[in-house]
């Protein structure tokens, strides 16, 4: 048996234990007990214990979500859609609540905060390659950062959402997108005023920069449409 099934088997054993002692040694130690794994193999499958298999449980979400995207009927969506849909279908691979806030708590730690990081950023790449993504430069890098903040607000908004089928997550969700969307329109806006563009020159400059998302015009048909 191969040591990425020793570890999917792992992470299946540990997901019970996860919601009572969070992604811990001691969760870890029961996972292995209850495969009746031995010690040196568990230590050869996930070396750092519990936070190797958080690691894979969230990996593992992005490739469901991935797959749910790949079949499901995209043609008609316009891009803000299609980022929209992506982002639910990622939260709808997760059948725990308290296993995600445990793993929030866990990557929250400073040892482990540049893994949860990374787990962010890998997130929104495999949103925007499933979307067809062919941006470049400054545009590659800020599509990320930017939908990253998007999915982390919406994971810890629908860790609270009480609401039926999470009907709040999604109206937050949608805000969250609409405000990325009104930064492009007031930049264009400024820029066909000769006296806006003229007196913001520098700030708009800096936002082309830094937080330009350019979400649509980088995929493939794209059209204006928002």
């Amino acid at each position: 048996m191969s040591l990425n099934l020793q570890k999917s088997n792992l992470v299946n054993a540990i997901l019970p234990h996860v919601a009572f002692d969070g992604w811990s040694q001691v969760s870890f130690d029961q996972a292995v007990n209850d495969l009746r794994m031995s010690p040196s193999l568990a230590a050869a499958v996930a070396p750092r214990g519990a936070v190797d298999l958080a690691v894979t449980f969230h990996r593992t979400g992005d490739k469901e979500m991935v797959a749910a995207y790949n079949a499901a009927d995209t043609g008609s969506l316009n891009i803000r859609s299609k980022v929209t849909l992506a982002v639910r279908l990622r939260l709808e691979t997760i059948k725990d609540k308290e296993v995600v806030r445990r793993g929030s708590s866990l990557f929250a730690l400073p040892n482990f905060a540049a893994d949860g990081a990374k787990l962010i950023w890998e997130t929104a790449d495999h949103i925007w390659n499933a979307l067809g993504d062919t941006s470049s430069d400054v545009n590659w890098y800020t599509k990320r950062v930017t939908l990253g903040t998007v999915y982390t607000a919406t994971v810890l908004f629908w860790l609270g959402d009480e609401s039926p089928a999470h009907e709040d997550t999604w109206a937050f969700l949608d805000r969250r997108i609409e405000n990325i969307m009104q930064i492009e329109t007031a930049k264009s806006h400024i820029k066909k005023s000769k006296i806006l563009s003229s007196a913001l020159a520098g700030p708009i400059w800096l936002l082309d920069k830094i937080e330009r998302p350019r979400w649509d015009e980088d995929l493939p048909g794209y059209s204006p449409k928002v």
